[in-house]
């Protein structure tokens, strides 16, 4: 298979088995590997349940995998990082997503790409548009610049 670019979505608000969430991004990135491209780290309000703020950035990353063999290492390094089933939204050491992937849209049981959510969420549009903010959402055709535009137009002025 040829070598594909994948748009990864990282997210953190609980000290773990690497320190202080921002440090369990680091970790993560040595461990998934093939980093073309890292955005800054942000500090942004949980969703759900959980009252700790996030740490969250976004990666471009090469690979030979398709996706669902991509998900799979994704999820074995959340667990060897001490992340285990819980809470949806929950407090958790890391989190690992698969947004976006050169090949287009993707979808099985256990994995859609682009992200469902993706679009909606500025945690994640920000940290991407800083990296790929070129990149087209094949689904809407939107670059990820103007999707964050869209979300920012959307939240309420305080």
């Amino acid at each position: 298979m040829a070598t594909t670019l994948y748009a990864i979505a990282l997210g953190a608000n609980r000290y773990g088995r690497h320190g202080r969430p921002s440090a369990a991004i680091v970790a993560a990135l040595a461990a998934i590997g093939g980093v073309e491209a890292v955005s800054p780290i942000i500090a942004s309000a949980p969703i759900g349940p959980s009252t700790r703020m996030f740490a969250n950035a976004a990666a471009l990353i090469r690979s030979d995998e398709p996706p669902p063999a991509l998900l799979a290492r994704l999820k074995a390094i959340e667990r060897r990082m001490g992340r285990r089933p819980g809470i949806r939204w929950g407090a958790r050491p890391i989190d690992l997503d698969i947004i976006l992937w050169s090949g287009g849209p993707w979808r099985t049981r256990t994995l859609t790409i682009p992200h469902p959510a993706f679009r909606d969420r500025r945690f994640v549009l920000g940290p991407l548009a800083r990296i790929a903010a070129r990149w087209r959402d094949p689904i809407s055709g939107l670059r990820v610049r103007h999707l964050l535009s869209q979300v920012d137009r959307r939240r309420p002025r305080t």
